[in-house]
């Protein structure tokens, strides 16, 4: 079994990295457990979710993930069988109805007909993958070993994407502090002007101007 290393950072892609191999696809990862030299193995749901273990089992939303699952699965399971691989579901017995392991929204599914009429008993009543057909179908939990087990994750900003934004945000700092800088400086610098300004200083005329200026004014009176 494969030590996850859960508190690794994320790769380039978002993915962890755990040493394993995981594909993106939109908002999600995944990881396609094969045993060693690409051979078929069988899994109880028990070994299934230790394999998963800090992660999920696969977990479909839209039929587009589930036919990017589909199509993806013949490329790891290139020369064998039609594989069949866990989902991460169980029975909700208050809700009566299969339910994600995470209480994530039953918001598509894609059974087979007839599937959900199943004669297993509540609690034993888990569900499976058709990797050929896209189909799902009630397994038991307990009794039945499928060939496949696929993990999901989240993506995560990855160390390099985090880098940029940091380094995007120090940027935009940077030039918002230079352009603060430089409007304080020209309105200190219109200040500086002001305060400079040159007035003459003020001078009281002596006697005798003062005299002249009373003369000049006495002649020019009629």
């Amino acid at each position: 079994i494969t030590t996850i290393l859960r508190g690794s950072a994320p790769d380039a892609n978002g993915c962890p990295a755990d040493g394993r191999t995981w594909l993106p696809f939109k908002d999600r990862c995944y990881h396609f457990v094969h045993g060693d030299e690409d051979k078929i193995k069988s899994y109880s749901f028990e070994d299934a979710k230790t394999h998963c273990k800090g992660f999920e089992l696969l977990t479909i939303q839209s039929g587009e993930e589930n036919k990017f699952v589909i199509d993806y699965s013949s490329e790891v399971w290139k020369n064998s069988p039609p594989v069949i691989v866990w989902l991460g579901m169980y029975y909700d017995s208050n809700t009566q109805n299969m339910t994600w392991l995470h209480d994530y929204a039953m918001n598509f599914s894609n059974w087979e007909d007839g599937s959900l009429m199943s004669d297993l008993a509540a609690m034993d009543k888990c569900a499976a993958l058709h990797t050929n057909t896209g189909k799902w179908e009630i397994v038991s939990c307990s009794d039945d070993l499928e060939n496949g087990v696929i993990c999901e994750a989240a993506q995560e900003p990855s160390a390099v994407l985090s880098a940029l934004v940091i380094l995007s945000v120090v940027a935009i700092v940077g030039v918002s502090a230079v352009v603060w800088f430089l409007h304080q400086k020209h309105n200190f610098g219109s200040g500086i002007v002001t305060a400079f300004e040159y007035h003459p200083p003020f001078r009281v005329p002596d006697t005798d101007q003062s005299c002249l200026v009373e003369a000049e004014e006495t002649d020019s009176t009629p």
